[in-house]
């Protein structure tokens, strides 16, 4: 009777290049991703460059004066001149148009995010006919500007709710257009909490305000802070609304140095001083606030 002999044993088929670790076809090409090449550098040095320089240029072209600016329009300050700036700041005006932009932007932020929370609640934790249509109402929000009802929303500001230059009238057309975007940021982390969190509270006896004031408003705080502070920077910098809406002295920081510009238009070391003091307070909002800003709209996206 033949016997038959035991094979050797089959070596490990080697694995392949392409699904093995840093070294294979698949980890370069994560490197090469990841990293970055130098154009990748240039093109983000451009962009940094192309951003800053304005504001760089208009800061310290305020430390200088007019005689410096005519004789070397790059050039950097010397001697650095502070009284441009001192100007700005011992103008009673400067003041009055801060306090309007300061209130409307207050205005417009609570009224954006309150009104944009309470919306996008419903329409991303309750089941109801037509909720997708109309949450599809505010992404078409999205793509109307401004000026497209500039007039209707003159007639219906001055006429019909008389409140023509004043607080009111320029912040509630600016939270109006800054809901859409409010819904839009604030509707995917709404729908990614967990549905055992609510009904935990439901039987604990919670009701659905005590749901949506207890845990859902926590938990959506990055997101709130970033539909806060897009509806404040909005209304800070915004000009066409105020400019058909405000008259006489009630005016906001971008109408001011509009103003100023065309007052003092040979004075063109005090217009850029007037104008850095004017963006000061939205840029450091705006940097101060920039990872909870990334943070959140990187939590609408996955959401």
């Amino acid at each position: 009777m033949t016997t038959l002999q035991e094979l050797p044993p089959v070596a490990d088929e080697p694995e392949p290049r392409s699904s093995r670790g840093p070294g294979g076809a698949r980890g370069r090409r994560g490197r090469s991703f990841g990293g970055g090449g130098p154009l990748v550098y240039l093109l983000a040095l451009a962009v940094v460059a192309l951003t800053l320089g304005p504001v760089l240029y208009g800061a310290l072209g305020g430390f200088r004066s007019n005689e410096q600016l005519i004789r070397d329009p790059a050039g950097l300050p010397d001697p650095w001149v502070t009284g441009n700036y001192e100007r700005v700041v011992s103008n009673p005006d400067f003041w009055g148009y801060a306090l309007n932009s300061t209130v409307i932007a207050l205005i417009t932020t609570v009224l954006a995010v309150i009104a944009g929370v309470m919306a996008a609640y419903p329409l991303a934790r309750y089941q109801f006919k037509l909720r997708e249509p109309l949450f599809m109402v505010f992404v078409l929000g999205l793509l109307f500007p401004v000026a497209v009802a500039i007039i209707p929303l003159f007639i219906l500001i001055t006429r019909d709710l008389e409140l023509g230059n004043t607080w009111w009238g320029v912040a509630l057309p600016q939270a109006a257009f800054a809901l859409p975007t409010t819904v839009v940021i604030l509707r995917p982390f709404l729908m990614a909490l967990p549905r055992e969190l609510e009904e935990a509270a439901f039987i604990d006896g919670a009701s659905r305000i005590g749901v949506f004031r207890h845990i859902a408003l926590p938990l959506v705080v990055p997101g709130l802070v970033t539909v806060g502070v897009l509806a404040f920077v909005t209304s800070w910098n915004a000009y066409l609304l105020p400019l058909l809406l405000l008259q006489d002295d009630m005016r906001t920081l971008p109408l001011g140095v509009a103003d100023y510009s065309t007052q003092y238009s040979a004075d063109t070391a005090g217009v850029l001083a007037f104008t850095t003091i004017a963006m000061i307070p939205a840029l450091v909002l705006f940097l101060a606030m920039q990872r909870r800003i990334v943070s959140g709209l990187q939590g609408a996206v996955k959401g």
